[in-house]
Formats: C-alpha cells, sequence, structure tokens
C-alpha cells in the first residue's frame, strides 16, 4: 500500500512539474470597507500581480454602498496595475435600466470583462423573475463582453434538484457565457462528475474550478452551510485542534488546496480560479507550486 501510495504521489507530482505553468489563473477580491483593509487588498493585488492571471473579479454587493466601493478598486485596479479587472454584476437590487447603464459606462471605461450573477436575495425577498440568463443577454446586448457565470457542483441551494441546476446553467451559456466558475469545493470527485454532466448536456464552455484556500475553518464552516458546500469528514480533522494556531492552519490550507489542484491538473484542468479572501499568502504559494511565476 506504501508503495502504491509513493508511486501515485510520484505520477501526481510528475504530471504537475509537466505543466510548466501552462495554465490559466484568475483570482478573486472583494471591496475593503476600512483603511486597514484597503491597505491588505492592494498588497496582496500587488503580490499577486506578476502571476499574470488571465483577471481579477471583485465582488458585488446588493448594497449601494458596496458597489460603489467595486468600482472604486475597479477603477484603479485599470489605472495603477496590468491586470484585467473582471466587476461582478448582479440584478439584485438593480432594474434592467440600471444595468443598461452600467454596462455602457463599463464598456466606455475599458472593461471588457464581467462576471454575471443573479445575486443573493435579500431576506424577505419575493421569489425572483429574473435570472443571471437574463444579465447576460442583457450585457450581450450592449457590447461583446467577455462573461463568467456562476456553476454548482453540489447544486445551487435555491435550485429543486441537480438537473434543474444544470439546465439553468445551460441556459447561462446559451445566453451568451465564455465560461463558467463553480462555487468553492473540497470533494473532487462532486467537481469531476459535475464536468462530465455538463459535456453530456452539451454546455462547451470551460467549467473553471474555484479554489478557496483555508485558513479559518470555523468561517468556511458558516460560509459552506450558507452555499450548500459539504465539508467532507478527513476535512474536518486536518483542521481539528487547529482553533488557536493560526500558523499550522495556514500550512495545512495550503496543502489541501495544493493536494486538490494536483488531482485536477491530472484530469485536464488547466483554469483554476482563487478565492483569495484579499489575502495572498496561500495563493502565491499554491501557484508557484504549479508553476504560475512572476515572468
Amino acid at each position: 500500500m506504501a508503495f502504491h501510495h509513493a508511486q501515485h504521489s510520484q505520477s501526481l507530482n510528475q504530471s504537475l512539474s509537466e505543466l510548466n505553468g501552462d495554465i490559466n489563473v484568475s483570482f478573486e477580491f472583494f471591496p475593503p470597507s476600512t483603511p486597514e483593509m484597503e491597505q491588505i487588498l492592494w498588497n496582496s493585488i500587488r503580490r499577486l500581480e506578476p502571476l499574470n492571471p488571465k483577471f481579477v473579479s471583485v465582488t458585488y454587493g446588493a448594497n449601494s454602498g458596496v458597489r460603489d466601493r467595486t468600482h472604486g478598486v475597479i477603477e484603479r485596479i485599470q489605472q495603477e496595475t496590468d491586470l484585467i479587472a473582471a466587476p461582478h454584476l448582479t440584478l439584485v437590487d438593480a432594474s434592467d435600466e440600471e444595468l443598461l447603464e452600467l454596462a455602457k459606462h463599463y464598456w466606455k471605461s475599458g472593461i471588457r470583462d464581467i462576471v454575471a450573477l443573479r445575486g443573493d436575495l435579500p431576506a424577505g425577498s419575493p421569489k425572483p423573475t429574473r435570472f443571471a440568463a437574463d444579465l447576460v443577454r442583457l450585457l450581450r446586448s450592449v457590447a461583446d463582453f467577455d462573461i463568467s457565470v456562476a456553476a454548482y457542483p453540489e447544486v445551487h441551494p435555491d435550485a429543486s434538484n441537480a438537473q434543474a441546476d444544470l439546465i439553468n446553467l445551460k441556459r447561462k451559456i446559451d445566453a451568451g457565457a465564455s465560461r463558467a466558475i463553480t462555487q468553492f469545493f473540497f470533494d473532487v470527485e462532486s467537481y469531476l462528475r459535475f464536468r462530465d454532466r455538463c459535456v453530456a448536456a452539451g454546455i462547451d464552455v470551460e467549467i473553471v474550478p474555484g479554489i478557496l484556500p483555508v485558513t479559518n475553518f470555523t468561517q468556511l464552516k458558516r460560509f459552506a452551510g450558507m452555499t450548500n458546500v459539504s465539508l467532507p469528514g478527513w476535512l474536518h480533522k486536518q483542521f481539528d485542534g487547529l482553533e488557536n494556531d493560526a500558523g499550522t492552519r495556514q500550512l495545512v490550507g495550503a496543502n489541501v488546496a495544493i493536494d486538490m489542484v494536483k488531482v485536477l491538473s491530472r484530469e485536464g484542468v488547466k483554469d483554476f480560479h482563487f478565492y483569495t479572501l484579499n489575502r495572498a499568502e496561500l495563493t502565491y504559494a499554491i501557484c508557484h507550486t504549479l508553476g504560475v511565476r512572476p515572468k
């Protein structure tokens, strides 16, 4: 068994070494709410910029104040870096007219990439009548944006079942989306099965795995509870007893993410989207392991 495991590990590492950085990465950030968080964000952007990501996205809240901060981060990325900035855009709390104006503004400002989402519904909201596919069509009516949409290997919390969720993803792709980026996950098999189901459903765009490097397992459990993401028993064991040991949590989190990326790379995945949580350290280390390094 030990010999077999060693052979398997060697095979994975060999496959990884053969990538030679021949993959695409992208990074997600969120708009800061305090001066201290703003400093952390920009330190992370500067740290990751030399890795030449395909794009960097900035999340977008339903609250107008958060939206303003998103626009500010996007504009500064455009003005001060060589990165391609991709703002998140949601239907929540915005009319079609407002979205059309914003899309036109983005295009005139040089923004060509957008992450199009329905958005999280505020508590007590009525059943939605507009969906992400509608937003994709609206954006396509304005200009030839490069549009990313969300995908859910473990099913969107609001979906009635997995098949309905898959049909909804196909609607977004058929409306003109360029790729799908998945919700974060830790069960690699769930992603691979989902990718196979996408192919069978005629979804022919890249299904980019969303990778979340874990540093705070308590926070992760809260995220997972809100997003219908399963946390395998082995993951609980990895972080057990590390509640007050941030340094070891970082090492464990990096190891988990690197192992996931190794397996996905072996399965032919060439694009990875990292949910950085505005922290660069683990994402940078994982990219280094993948062979993604400063030019």
